[in-house]
Parts: C-alpha cells; sequence; structure tokens
C-alpha cells in the first residue's frame, strides 16, 4: 500500500544546523531520493554521489565515476523496509566530504491530490560548492556573509532610523514623514535584503524545482543554484 515517507535531511559538521524536510512517496526511488535533496539543499549535481543504505552503496552514477549495481531508478524507497527514526546516510562531492544523515520521521497517509516531492521545512543555505568541506567552512566563515554585509543599504536605514527619531521626540521636526513614498521604498530595500541573508532559504523556490522534477521538466533543473 502507498504511503508518503517524511524524511529529515541534516548536513553533517556543521553549527547551526543547516536541515531539510522532505516528503517523498514510498514507490519514489531511490534517483528520486538523489534528486530531491539535491533540489532542496541548492547542490548543482555537479559531484559525485552516493547512498549507505543497509550495508550497500546506492546511486545516481556520473560518467568517469562510481557505478552501482543496482538501477536507480528501479530502486525504490519501499524496498528497504525502512524503520521509524532510522538513519542512512548520503554523501555528495567526494573531495569536499558532504555528508548528510537522512532519517525516516513518519510514515503518512498518501494524498493523491498532492505532487511529491516537496519540501516543507528547513534552514539555513548549504555551504558554496567547492569550498573544502565542513571543516574549512567552518573555519573560514560563509563568504555570502560578506557579500550580504557589504550591499546593506545603509542609506535607507539611515532614513528610517531618523524618521522613527523625529516621530519620537515630541520637539523633533515631522515634516520628513509627509514623504511617505520615499520611506515606504526604503522599507522595502530594506525589507528585501533583510530577505536574502545566507542563512534564510526559499522554499517556495525549492518547491517550484521540486514540483519541474516531479512533472518530468528536468532539462533546466540545476542551471540555477536556488538561494
Amino acid at each position: 500500500m502507498l504511503c508518503v515517507y517524511q524524511f529529515k535531511v541534516v548536513l553533517r559538521g556543521i553549527s547551526p544546523m543547516i536541515w531539510r524536510r522532505l516528503l517523498l512517496r514510498s514507490d519514489h526511488t531511490i534517483a528520486d531520493l538523489h534528486y530531491a535533496i539535491q533540489i532542496a539543499m541548492g547542490w548543482t549535481d555537479a559531484h559525485l554521489n552516493r547512498f549507505h543504505i543497509h550495508g550497500k552503496d546506492y546511486g545516481v552514477a556520473h560518467e568517469g565515476g562510481l557505478t552501482f549495481s543496482d538501477d536507480p531508478d528501479g530502486v525504490s524507497l519501499a524496498q528497504f523496509g525502512f524503520r521509524l527514526r532510522e538513519r542512512f546516510l548520503y554523501e555528495y562531492d567526494f573531495y569536499d566530504g558532504w555528508q548528510h544523515d537522512v532519517r525516516l520521521e513518519k510514515v503518512l497517509p498518501l494524498n493523491s491530490k498532492r505532487l511529491l516531492p516537496v519540501c516543507t521545512g528547513g534552514q539555513r543555505l548549504a555551504p558554496p560548492e567547492d569550498c573544502g568541506g565542513a571543516r574549512a567552512y567552518m573555519e573560514a566563515g560563509d563568504p555570502r556573509w560578506r557579500t550580504w554585509w557589504d550591499a546593506i543599504p545603509r542609506e535607507d536605514l539611515r532614513l528610517i532610523a531618523e524618521t522613527v527619531k523625529r516621530f519620537l521626540d515630541p520637539k523633533g521636526d515631522r515634516s520628513v514623514i509627509e514623504d511617505r513614498e520615499s520611506l515606504i521604498a526604503a522599507v522595502d530595500r530594506v525589507k528585501a535584503h533583510s530577505d536574502r541573508r545566507p542563512d534564510r532559504i526559499d522554499r517556495r523556490a525549492i518547491n517550484q524545482r521540486l514540483e519541474q522534477y516531479a512533472r518530468g521538466e528536468r532539462k533546466w533543473l540545476f542551471c540555477e543554484s536556488i538561494g
């Protein structure tokens, strides 16, 4: 009987935790799980991969890389008979060595109207690819934070701060508040910049990619990163 598996995927060796929660059907395959993790984490599928489940390796082969005895499109998740809270390993990029703990959190009834896979939760972007792995990433920090800080709309923040100060000061000049359009535009720019923080994921964009994958529209799947 078909059901839905709720998996939590956690990237090892990183703090604060980087994680995603994914729903897949029990008849989805190892290949489906591979691509779902790639999309949800924001990886580009540019490197080798493998799952290690019940003492055996599975994966989606790349030209010139590892080969597997089983066709990943022919091995369904239901075949493994996963127990609740059972964990297994997913590795990506054997040079950087990104290791993901994949844990079965729940088994849910199937809703035939819901298109799967889907990402229902998560926190923080995955590290940039080819950055040297978890240890190098933790020691050097995320370079995207520097870019984010450099792009802070400081003039907009100054305008907002001055407006709030004058509004709260009974003796202050409140005439600046009359330029509401400029103030609203400044607030919008500050909010848009805040939404691009490196520790935030765009779950809507992730699920658009997952829907694209589920519908078989896979030609441009990894042409852009998800931020």
